[in-house]
C-alpha cells in the first residue's frame, strides 16, 4: 500500500515539475497568441475603414478584413503551439489541421455552408448593406452581412436573421438595385366614360405630382375589360426607390388621380352585376340576330323584353285557365254519371 502511494506521489511530483518547467512557455505562448489576436482585430478594422466610404468596395473590404483576421489568428495559433510543444514541426501541424478539418467539416456542415455562402455573397454583391430586399415573406433593409447570416430590419421594426445559404440558393428581389423604379396601379372607370379622356386626365394628374420622373415618362394603358369597369393601369417612375419615398409618392399620385377624375365627371364604379329575367320560350331565343336585351342585337329586330310583373300576371292567367278547364271537365263527368245511373 505504501509503495502504491509513493508511486502515485512520484508521478504527481513529476507532472508538477513538468508543468512548472512548461509554465514559462505557456505564458509566452498565451502572450504571443493574444498579440496576434489583437493584431488581427486591428487589421480587420483598418481594412473596413479603408473601404467604408466606397459603397462598391464595402463588401469586398468586409471579406478581406475577415479573411485577414482569420489568417492572422491561425498563424498566431501555430506559433503558440510551437512554443508550447517545441518538438511539433510544420508537417505535424498540417496533418493535425487536415484531420481536424475533416472532422469539423462533418460536424459543422451547415455552419460551413453558411460561411461559404456568406463569403460568396460578399464577393458577388447581389445586394449590399442598406439595400432594401424582399426574401420570401420578409421585406426590409439589409443591416449587416455576416459570414454566417444576414440580418434584415423589416419596415415594422423587427429584425430577421436569414442564413446565408438560404439567400444564396433562393430568389431575392432587390428593390434598390437601380436608381429608378416603376410603380403602377389599376384604376377602373365606367363603360360609358370616354377612355381617351380618362387617360388624358390620369396622365395630367401624374405629371402634376412632384417626384414623378419626366423620363421615363408616365403612361396609362387599358389592361382589362372587367365585369363592371374598364381598368386602366397608371405607371410612373420614381427616384430613389426607397420604401418611404415609394409610399409617400403613391399616396400623392392616387389622391391626385382620384380628385382629377371625379372633378371631370369620370365614373369610378363599384362592382355591380346585372340580372336578366326571361322565360326562354320565345322562338328568337338563341338567334344572335334577334337576341334579347343584354346581348348584341345585330341589325335585326329585337323582341321587347317582358317585365317581371307582366310575366307573373301571364303565369297566373295560364294557371287559372287550366284550373277552369279542369273544373268544367269534372262537372261534365258527374252529369254523365248521373244520367247513366237513371
Amino acid at each position: 500500500m505504501n509503495n502504491e502511494i509513493e508511486t502515485f506521489v512520484g508521478k504527481m511530483q513529476a507532472m508538477l515539475n513538468s508543468f512548472i518547467a512548461l509554465l514559462p512557455n505557456l505564458i509566452l505562448a498565451l502572450i504571443v497568441f493574444a498579440i496576434f489576436f489583437f493584431v488581427a482585430r486591428t487589421i480587420k478594422k483598418v481594412v473596413r475603414n479603408l473601404t467604408r466610404d466606397r459603397r462598391q468596395a464595402r463588401n469586398l473590404g468586409m471579406v478581406l478584413g475577415r479573411l485577414a483576421q482569420g489568417a492572422t489568428i491561425l498563424v498566431g495559433l501555430f506559433i503558440a503551439l510551437s512554443i508550447v510543444i517545441p518538438s511539433l514541426n510544420a508537417n505535424d501541424l498540417v496533418q493535425l489541421l487536415g484531420i481536424s478539418g475533416v472532422a469539423i467539416g462533418f460536424a459543422f456542415r451547415d455552419i460551413l455552408q453558411n460561411f461559404l455562402a456568406g463569403i460568396l455573397i460578399l464577393l458577388n454583391e447581389p445586394f449590399q448593406i442598406d439595400d432594401q430586399i424582399v426574401f420570401k415573406d420578409f421585406e426590409g433593409t439589409v443591416e449587416n452581412i455576416q459570414t454566417r447570416a444576414t440580418t434584415i430590419r423589416t419596415y415594422d421594426g423587427r429584425r430577421v436573421v436569414v442564413p446565408n445559404s438560404e439567400l444564396f440558393i433562393n430568389a431575392v428581389t432587390v428593390n434598390t438595385a437601380f436608381e429608378n423604379r416603376r410603380l403602377q396601379y389599376d384604376i377602373g372607370i365606367g363603360y360609358g366614360d370616354d377612355i381617351n379622356e380618362a387617360r388624358r386626365l390620369i396622365l395630367e394628374a401624374m405629371h402634376e405630382t412632384d417626384g414623378v420622373l419626366e423620363t421615363p415618362a408616365p403612361d396609362a394603358i387599358v389592361v382589362e375589360l372587367a365585369g363592371s369597369s374598364v381598368n386602366l393601369r397608371a405607371r410612373w417612375w420614381v427616384a430613389p426607390p426607397r420604401r418611404a419615398d415609394v409610399l409617400d409618392l403613391q399616396d400623392q399620385v392616387l389622391t391626385n388621380i382620384k380628385n382629377k377624375l371625379v372633378a371631370n365627371g369620370i365614373d369610378l364604379p363599384f362592382p355591380t352585376q346585372q340580372i336578366l329575367f326571361h322565360d326562354q320560350t320565345e322562338a328568337t331565343d338563341g338567334d344572335r340576330a334577334h337576341q334579347r336585351e343584354g346581348w348584341p342585337a345585330g341589325k335585326g329586330k329585337v323582341p321587347q323584353s317582358r317585365s317581371i310583373s307582366s310575366s307573373l300576371k301571364r303565369l297566373a292567367e295560364i294557371k287559372a285557365s287550366r284550373n277552369g278547364s279542369e273544373g268544367d271537365s269534372a262537372k261534365h263527368f258527374l252529369e254523365e254519371k248521373q244520367t247513366n245511373e237513371n
